[in-house]
């Protein structure tokens, strides 16, 4: 099919059309920054024409070269082949306005931890320059670490994820953002390599697929380090790891924001005493929760 299209295919609308048709056909999962096929099929012709997304509809109708067409029908062909999520095709991803380089050893960045910086934590943060410390708990590919860097400009963030090929990959977007005298990326098992320190804001985007879900992924997810998906039998391994040491870690009028995905029945019950505020998002009030320190002490830890 890919072959006889290279003979035919003229413009950008051609291979939209081309590339929705064999997406639907092929079956694919979106959900690594678009969730349908138009969207991800523009995303993956626009990059690799090095066309502009937001003036992509005007263009539609360009003619192409043959190279140009060859080079888009084989990124195209990849993504139904490979079910390589297209972040690993372009080797970038967006999240909150910033673009990352992203490659196979991370996970794709898609957190909802980024639309909350800095004014979806207000009031438990009223100003940006009352955070100083700050730490970004599995960081992956950096990404949280360095939008806590631009919400607080006046905070030094601590960027810390148990994979060291994650962190080579951090270190470059730190490197790309000009942030390495205020990011620091640190190689640790959660807590352990941040022993002392106080933080007044903590994020984590841990791994948070229980079991049974992680077993029923589609082949893009699978393409993802698995260290960055699962977290035991209830996805709360690594939850449970941060809600009962971070006390110790924050300043005593400190924060801490995480993201659990579908868990937040389960966490509830887990830990009754504890008085969740859950943020509102674009997915909803059931993704990510607040605690202060002083509400982890009430409940008990």
């Amino acid at each position: 099919m890919f072959d006889i299209a290279r003979q035919h295919l003229k413009t950008p609308r051609d291979l939209l059309r081309f590339a929705m048709s064999r997406f639907t056909e092929a079956g694919l999962f979106f959900g690594h920054g678009t969730d349908n096929a138009w969207d991800e099929a523009a995303y993956l012709i626009a990059h690799t024409l090095h066309l502009p997304i937001d003036r992509f509809d005007a263009l539609l109708d360009a003619r192409l070269l043959p190279s140009e067409l060859n080079d888009a029908l084989d990124i195209l062909e990849r993504r139904v082949s490979e079910r390589v999520p297209a972040a690993y095709l372009t080797r970038e991803a967006w999240l909150a306005g910033h673009d990352f380089y992203i490659d196979e050893r991370v996970i794709v960045p898609r957190s909802f931890i980024a639309e909350l910086l800095p004014d979806g934590l207000s009031p438990w943060i009223e100003h940006p320059e009352l955070v100083h410390r700050a730490l970004d708990l599995c960081t992956g590919s950096g990404c949280l670490a360095i939008l806590l860097a631009d919400a607080y400009p006046d905070a030094e963030v601590d960027a810390v994820d148990l994979s060291t090929d994650a962190l080579d990959v951090a270190t470059l977007n730190i490197e790309r953002y000009g942030l390495e005298q205020r990011v620091t990326p640190i190689e640790s098992d959660l807590w352990a390599g941040v022993a002392g320190n106080r933080y007044d804001l903590i994020v984590s985007n841990p791994p948070y697929v229980d079991a049974e879900s992680v077993a029923a992924l589609p082949d893009e997810y699978l393409k993802e380090p698995e260290l960055a998906l699962g977290s035991g039998e209830d996805g709360l391994d690594a939850t449970r790891a941060i809600l009962e040491q971070a006390t110790h870690f924050l300043n005593p009028f400190g924060v801490l924001v995480v993201e659990i995905g579908h868990n937040r029945d389960v966490l509830e019950a887990l830990y009754p005493a504890l008085t969740f505020t859950w943020l509102d998002t674009s997915g909803g009030d059931g993704f990510v929760f607040l605690l202060t320190r002083e509400d982890l002490v009430t409940g008990g830890l």
